[in-house]
């Protein structure tokens, strides 16, 4: 099955290397017994002055249809015969280029691509937007080669699979790399904290802090914790006197037992008083 895009540039009816509005087809393969190529679609990225900043136009060439196993290295390759690349960003959706910062960890905040994706080639120059266009008017290109081959299909899975296996030793390793950098910069804003406490800023204002032995939680923190505490006792408490169903019958018993003996007790003394209460005068 085509993506859509494919689906889309087939259905028209164009010329080899026409695509849908303003865009042009590259037809590329990932292996020399690949039957059917596959359509990339690009065209120059236009934009505002100042509007992207990551990526210029004029140099920068958007590609549309890019499969979830074609790499940033991949696409460099293609377009390097077009003239020298500068940056190969891809992204999930079409959107203003922000710079990333560069994943140091091995292990974590990477995301697992499933979808078709988008890409921005930035050139050196702006020839090179115009002569990947014109690669349209060759056939297939090919992108995997003996030297930089592209894993798919079956090579591809298992190559994931293999990735998601762990090993403990480079995990803690990197776990304990962090918590040190994480400690060292702690100490350095409790240490700055300290050097600046009671020291009044430009306005005349000093900064006041609670220490002590436990710290401060926030406030709406506390509340809550209080809450929880008053709930988990009350629902003790209510767990303890319902323990068993009979139990609590007693209970409803014995309480209504001794109001009526109270009860007859307290007429007793009434009527005690009121025979106190008569005149005798001999």
């Amino acid at each position: 099955a085509l993506p859509r895009t494919e689906k889309m540039a087939a259905g028209t009816g164009r010329a080899a290397g026409a695509g849908p509005a303003g865009y042009t087809a590259l037809a590329v393969k990932f292996a020399e017994r690949q039957r059917s190529p596959h359509c990339l679609l690009v065209k120059e990225h236009q934009v505002r002055e100042g509007a992207d900043t990551a990526h210029p136009p004029r140099r920068t060439l958007f590609v549309l249809n890019v499969p979830p196993y074609c790499g940033p290295d991949s696409l460099s390759r293609l377009f390097s015969r077009c003239g020298h690349v500068q940056s190969v960003d891809i992204c999930d959706k079409p959107g203003p280029g922000e710079k990333k910062d560069k994943l140091t960890s091995k292990f974590f905040d990477h995301k697992t691509v499933k979808g078709f994706q988008v890409a921005y080639v930035v050139f050196r120059k702006p020839a090179g937007v115009q002569a990947a266009k014109a690669l349209s008017q060759e056939g297939p290109l090919l992108i995997s080669t003996e030297s930089h081959p592209v894993k798919t299909g079956i090579s591809k899975w298992i190559a994931s699979y293999e990735a998601s296996i762990v090993d403990p030793k480079e995990l803690k390793a990197e776990v304990d790399a962090y918590m040190q950098d994480y400690d060292k910069k702690m100490a350095e804003e409790e240490a700055k904290a300290a050097k600046e406490e009671g020291v009044p800023d430009e306005e005349g204002w000093v900064k006041v802090t609670r220490k002590g032995r436990k710290p401060g939680l926030p406030r709406t923190e506390a509340a809550n914790l209080r809450v929880l505490e008053k709930e988990k006792q009350k629902r003790a408490r209510k767990e303890l006197l319902n323990f068993y169903a009979w139990q609590h019958r007693e209970s409803k018993r014995e309480h209504i037992a001794q109001l009526r003996k109270k009860f007859e007790e307290d007429k007793q003394r009434i009527a005690l008083m009121r025979a106190q209460r008569k005149f005798r005068p001999y």
